[in-house]
């Protein structure tokens, strides 16, 4: 199969990077309290994408003969061979423990755990309709990584208030993406939120947890000081958050409320966060 670099990009889905990563930048910068070290922020970056691709490749790996079953995910193994997909996961892993390098020894130490957790939820969908809890986990570390990028050690509950709203946030939005897959995930016997409870209960459990988030969220600003700067962007991440309860809805519009919805949220809270640290 011919290497293209636009097939390797869909098959990682760069572009869902812009999910987790605001919230890594933003809990550096206020670990920072500005603009950290240069190397920091390269170690970051390095670690953030890293970790995802790493990810992704694992997961796609995991569920290489699961999705060719799946009319909506049978391209994804067309896009690279497994050879190109077990290479994306080895340099994802690298590039992961590589910027932990750069970083400091405890964010080296936990390189490893860091791989597992981001690793473990791809299997949790055969034994557990929680799995959407276990992906919020692995993107909520996040910010606590980047905090200990920064300080190295644990030193403030902030990074673990935001990197909670982050794992509430995620695994509501992951089970509006899940309701597409349901009746395939039934027949398959994988076990999904909305393939044990249905559409209704799943939209009502994804407004929950976003209504969690955004108290999590507020919660995180207030800890750190934040002002109205801080308040304006979450008001506008509530009312994003409201738009895309709206559009999940909306079976044709599932894909937009996940993508376009919750990329702004992502980025409006990082706006929120340099907003205030550099305004002051």
């Amino acid at each position: 199969m011919k290497f293209s670099i636009l097939r390797w990009c869909e098959f990682i889905k760069f572009e869902h990077t812009v999910f987790a990563m605001p919230f890594g930048l933003a809990a550096m910068f206020l670990a920072a309290g500005g603009m950290p070290k240069q190397n920091v922020v390269v170690g970051v970056l390095i670690c953030l994408v890293g970790a995802r691709t790493a990810a992704m490749a694992f997961n796609r790996l995991a569920d290489w003969s699961i999705d060719q079953k799946n009319t909506r995910t049978a391209v994804r193994s067309t896009l690279v061979s497994k050879t190109t997909a077990y290479a994306t996961m080895v340099g994802g892993v690298l590039a992961l423990v590589g910027g932990a390098w750069l970083l400091n020894p405890l964010c080296l130490m936990l390189s490893p755990v860091a791989v597992g957790i981001v690793f473990f939820y791809s299997l949790t969908k055969r034994f557990t309709w929680a799995s959407h809890g276990f992906l919020g986990v692995a993107l909520g570390t996040a910010p606590v990584g980047a905090w200990l990028a920064v300080r190295g050690q644990f030193d403030s509950w902030v990074p673990i208030v935001l990197g909670t709203a982050v794992g509430l946030w995620v695994a509501g939005f992951d089970l509006i993406y899940a309701l597409q897959d349901r009746e395939f995930d039934r027949r398959e016997g994988l076990k999904s939120f909305p393939a044990r409870f249905g559409d209704r209960v799943s939209l009502r459990m994804a407004t929950w947890l976003h209504g969690l988030a955004v108290l999590g969220l507020g919660v995180a600003g207030w800890m750190a000081g934040f002002g109205w700067r801080y308040g304006v962007c979450w008001a506008a991440v509530c009312v994003v958050l409201g738009m895309e309860r709206h559009w999940s809805k909306v079976e044709g519009k599932r894909w937009k409320a996940f993508f376009q919805a919750n990329a702004a949220v992502s980025l409006l809270v990082l706006l929120g966060f340099l907003w205030e640290i550099f305004w002051k």
